[in-house]
């Protein structure tokens, strides 16, 4: 029997086909033979206790030119698909947090979501990190410019960030002395109505924020190491980074290894681990990326591993917790 697939995500038409991991987890799923079924988060419908969807179907191809096909769009029970794979960006909303509730009654029927909706719903990518401290840099999440103030008086030289961003969106670099503190921690606040995240700056951003993917709790062997551009502080590649491969160090193995157990128990198949030097700073759970700069640096092929992990668990009769 043919197994099916239904991805979630941005149109297609946003996506950069050359580098993007969503294709790549495609191209192996259509190699695999699975039948796909493309739809965006809005198209989720819940009818009593059937998630139903207005899906339109999708032949992937290797093509970056003309990367898919779609058909045209009819409704699907969502409950009989074997695989969904929840990939749409941040930012991480309402209704975003609503698709995922929908997400459960397809799971509790049966298909395996990729990631575990209460698990991407729990695990906020910059909070979710907090759990592990033993890892991270020195980290202060609050809405208090004072405590902002006093974190910055402490360490000196700090980076600011929301907690709902992606891509390197809105974050800012401040040192002792700068001009602009009050206006950002202003700005960042909301005028103290809105938390905010701040951790001691690390001068290894220098040598590349590594981005370690985690397949089922296990790492990648290799890291792609984001360098800034010149000027910049972030290593993003959404913000002019360049990616840089290099096998995991031991103190990367050994965040994996702390990590790695809780990303297993909440189900997060495919998760996306951010370090920079030695340290932990986020765990993306939402639509992690990096998978194709590796690919091509080490001859990989991860989205293979994925699917090999997946179709075990579905032998297993087992989904993620």
């Amino acid at each position: 029997m043919t197994r099916r697939l239904a991805v979630i995500m941005d149109p297609v038409d946003h996506i950069k086909s050359y580098k993007d991991t969503t294709v790549g987890l495609l191209r192996e799923a259509m190699r695999r033979g699975y039948r796909i079924d493309y739809l965006e988060a809005r198209d989720l419908e819940l009818r009593a206790d059937r998630l139903m969807a207005q899906a339109r179907s999708m032949v992937v191809s290797e093509d970056d030119q003309r990367w898919c096909e779609l058909g045209e769009a009819r409704e699907i029970e969502l409950s009989g698909v074997d695989i969904i794979l929840m990939r749409k960006d941040p930012p991480f909303n309402m209704g975003y947090i609503y698709a995922t509730y929908l997400l459960e009654h397809a799971q509790s029927a049966g298909a395996l979501v990729v990631n575990n909706p209460s698990g991407i719903r729990d695990a906020n990518e910059k909070l979710f990190a907090t759990w592990f401290s033993d890892c991270m840099p020195p980290t202060l999440v609050t809405s208090r410019k004072g405590a902002l103030r006093a974190f910055l008086e402490e360490h000196g030289d700090i980076i600011v960030k929301p907690l709902d961003g992606m891509g390197g969106s809105s974050v800012f670099r401040v040192a002792r002395g700068d001009a602009n503190v009050n206006v950002i921690f202003e700005t960042m606040t909301d005028n103290e109505e809105r938390y905010t995240m701040a951790q001691r700056y690390l001068p290894a951003i220098a040598q590349g924020d590594k981005r370690i993917l985690m397949i089922d709790g296990e790492p990648v062997p290799f890291a792609l190491a984001r360098v800034p551009a010149p000027g910049e502080t972030r290593g993003n590649l959404a913000a002019g980074g360049t990616g840089v491969g290099q096998a995991l160090s031991a103190s990367d193995r050994r965040i994996c290894d702390r990590v790695g157990p809780v990303l297993r128990e909440r189900g997060l198949m495919f998760v996306g681990l951010d370090v920079i030097g030695e340290s932990l700073t986020e765990i993306n759970v939402t639509s992690p990326t990096g998978l194709r700069e590796l690919d091509r640096i080490f001859h990989l092929n991860i989205a293979g591993d994925l699917f090999d992990a997946l179709e075990r668990k579905m032998a297993a009769g087992a989904r993620p917790a």
